[in-house]
């Protein structure tokens, strides 16, 4: 299928990179500059005359700045920060004005707190109305777009002249389907980058700013899987994905938590298992208690039987030799023997509330471990609530 077929006629393309030459085309075909500031623009680029980064008030996080353009002469710092703290938490505001009168220039740069703000705004305040002007919002080119030339300098896009001044790839002008063959030899001869290939767009559909790079998301990927928790972050990969889903959000709106996420997680659990092993040793130390106090108590019952059933014998009458002895010792032994049964009594009554209390310990030892099972299986439920048998 060729670039000139019906079905892209109507279509847009964006640059990931700027040229003046090819930013000064409607389709980003041209080899020449058409116009004075197009040739000072490429003068500029081609010699190194501007730097992007050498902006001393040009701070802040570029991936959450936002470009905010044609503002109101009479718009300022308090009336923008109050408009655009509709999307998020702005954290740094700068409008610039002109170095001599002070007079707003007409833009401004607002930097949020996270990327997810920066983009809800960046989608939301385009073609809104502040103190009666019509607004256009972009990404800091200025930064995070290879080769930029601003307008001053005769680069820039946009633009409102129609008489030759304008400037395309921009959010508001994209490039148009090339109309014409592309001279590939001679856009590759000047060092101008051809129209793109599979990335045309329709004009109605919202371009998306630049990602940070895919290197420090792998870092922060692999230091998070050497920590020995890889099955955990998929889990938790597929269950934010299915929420999401479910919820109608998109991926970048979860792409700046997802790991603060992850770390919350961390934490959850290994206070789950610093509460389980303290469980597990408390239960530990109740049960040898409990053995040692069981055993003592039968080795009590064990000496009181004893020293008893030498009493018992030492009772019995030894000999019967004459009749004043066997009457003496019968009274001896009628009043050791009522001795006997206090004690007898005494005994079983103490053996009686030793073995009550054994069953009651016995009793509060099988309640404790009832208890406990009942909590391991909650615990156990509620680890498989956190994740679904689905996964």
């Amino acid at each position: 299928m060729s670039r000139n077929s019906s079905g892209r006629l109507n279509s847009v393309f964006y640059a990931e990179s700027y040229h003046p030459i090819q930013a000064g085309s409607i389709d980003g075909t041209d080899v020449l500059p058409h116009d004075n500031a197009v040739y000072r623009a490429h003068l500029c680029s081609s010699a190194g005359l501007y730097d992007p980064f050498g902006d001393p008030k040009a701070v802040g996080d570029p991936y959450c700045t936002l470009f905010v353009g044609r503002l109101s002469h009479f718009t300022s710092e308090d009336t923008l920060r109050k408009a655009m703290s509709k999307y998020g938490h702005v954290k740094n505001l700068r409008l610039v004005r002109h170095i001599v009168t002070g007079a707003s220039r007409g833009y401004a740069f607002v930097e949020y707190e996270t990327e997810r703000e920066m983009r809800r705004a960046y989608k939301d305040a385009h073609h809104s109305f502040i103190d009666d002007s019509e607004i256009i919002v972009d990404y800091n080119r200025q930064q995070l777009m290879p080769g930029w030339i601003p307008r001053r300098l005769g680069g820039g896009l946009g633009g409102r002249k129609e008489s030759g001044q304008l400037r395309f790839g921009g959010r508001e002008r994209p490039f148009r389907a090339p109309l014409r063959p592309i001279p590939l030899d001679d856009l590759k001869r000047l060092g101008i980058p051809p129209p793109p290939e599979g990335r045309y767009m329709s004009r109605f559909e919202v371009p998306s700013p630049p990602r940070r790079g895919q290197g420090l998301l792998d870092k922060e990927e692999g230091s998070y899987r050497s920590s020995g928790n890889r099955e955990e972050h998929t889990h938790k990969r597929n269950s934010e994905d299915r929420e999401d889903r479910v919820h109608g959000r998109s991926p970048d709106d979860t792409l700046d938590h997802s790991y603060d996420k992850s770390s919350k997680e961390e934490h959850r659990h290994d206070k789950r298992r610093h509460k389980d092993r303290e469980f597990s040793n408390r239960k530990s130390s109740v049960e040898l208690e409990e053995k040692r106090h069981y055993r003592s108590s039968v080795e009590k019952e064990e000496t009181v039987r004893s020293s008893l059933d030498g009493e018992e014998r030492s009772c019995k009458p030894s000999s019967i030799d004459d009749d004043g002895r066997v009457k003496k010792r019968s009274r001896r032994s009628s009043s050791e023997r009522e001795d006997h049964k206090e004690r007898d009594s005494s005994d079983r009554e103490e053996r009686h509330h030793k073995s009550r209390s054994r069953d009651e310990k016995e009793c509060s030892y099988e309640r404790h471990k009832h208890r406990e099972t009942i909590h391991q299986r909650e615990g156990k439920r509620s680890i498989s609530r956190d994740y679904p048998s689905d996964y």
